[in-house]
This record gives structure tokens, C-alpha cells and sequence, in this order.
């Protein structure tokens, strides 16, 4: 079929879209860290409950995946990086032995009895989720994170963690039972 006839009015040219292949290396990973930053952060925020750690998990976990992309950037980097946060978050956690967490006093935006709930109402929820997230223990936390916030299943899990399938139910378990607590004594 030939090519549609140009006329000499531009406001008729056919509308050419650019495809972009076979890109450098550091062109294709640059465009997978602006379309995935920002989920990787995420998860690494509910991993740790921390901005300033996430964004370091976040960065390191980028920075991994950059020196891997010969051998991931064709598979699923993602999944690559999701793995580089948790190991990166379990190996913060063996080095200090210690999970600092922050008093939900020292939080900003608390919901006051006085202040109206309104189409924020979702934010809020979500905020107060996090914050009880932040007082369950952490390897129940972790699995809490991936299992049922990220739709993980038991076996990714456990590959991702690094724990047996067994280990991820009870956890999940334990965690939910902690974290069902937390909030219904927040509501009491």
C-alpha cells in the first residue's frame, strides 16, 4: 500500500508516531527508573515507615538495578528491584538489630474529634494504616507489606524474603492479628 499523498496544507499530514527502539542501556534504564521510582518508593516507605530510608532503599535499589540491567533489563526489572528493597531492608535490619520507631503523638496531622472528616477521608485511612503498620514487628510487617498491600503470593513472598512458605502465613497471620489490634484500640 502506498504511503498517504502529502498536501501542500500541513494541518492534513498524516500523524507520524515515533517509536523508539534498540535504545543505549542508560536510556532504557532511564526510563524505567521515571516510570518506577515512585513505586519503588512507596513500597520502600511501607517496608520501613521511614521518607528518609525510603528514599535511600529507593535509590540503592536503582542503583542495583542499573549494574544488573544486562541481565534484568529484558526480564522484569522491577520484580528485580522489589527484591534489592527487601533484601537491602532486611540487611539494614540485621546490621542494627533495632527498629526505631516514631511516637504517633510526634506525627503530624492527626485526626482531632473536631476537625470534619470529608473527601479526605480515604488519605486519612491510609495514613492511620501506616502508622499501626509502624508498630508491628518488623518481619511481620514486611510480609504484612508484600503479601497483602502488594497482592504478593505466599511463594513470592517467601522467595523475596527469603523464608519458607509456612513462615509467610504465620507471619501474615501474627501481623494482621497485631495490626486488627492497633487499630481497633486506636477506635476505642
Amino acid at each position: 500500500m502506498p504511503p498517504p499523498a502529502l498536501s501542500a496544507d500541513r494541518s492534513e499530514t498524516p500523524a507520524v508516531e515515533v517509536i523508539r527502539t534498540g535504545g543505549t542501556t542508560v536510556e532504557d534504564f532511564t526510563a524505567f527508573a521515571r516510570a518506577h521510582a515512585a513505586g519503588l518508593h512507596r513500597i520502600a516507605y511501607l517496608l520501613c515507615g521511614d521518607d528518609h530510608r525510603a528514599h535511600d532503599l529507593t535509590q540503592l535499589a536503582l542503583e542495583r538495578t542499573f549494574r544488573a540491567w544486562s541481565r534484568v533489563g529484558d526480564g522484569n526489572p522491577f520484580a528485580y528491584a522489589r527484591q534489592v528493597l527487601a533484601t537491602a531492608r532486611i540487611d539494614g535490619w540485621r546490621r542494627t538489630r533495632r527498629e526505631t520507631t516514631v511516637s504517633p503523638d510526634t506525627l503530624p496531622g492527626l485526626l482531632t474529634e473536631d476537625r470534619v472528616r470529608d473527601a479526605t477521608t480515604g488519605v486519612e485511612d491510609r495514613e492511620r494504616l501506616v502508622r499501626a503498620l509502624r508498630h508491628v514487628p518488623a518481619r511481620q510487617r514486611r510480609v504484612v507489606v508484600l503479601r497483602y498491600l502488594l497482592d504478593r503470593s505466599e511463594q513470592d513472598v517467601a522467595d523475596e524474603l527469603g523464608i519458607s512458605t509456612g513462615t509467610v502465613k504465620s507471619q501474615g497471620a501474627r501481623g494482621l492479628a497485631r495490626l486488627r489490634a492497633l487499630l481497633t484500640e486506636e477506635d476505642a
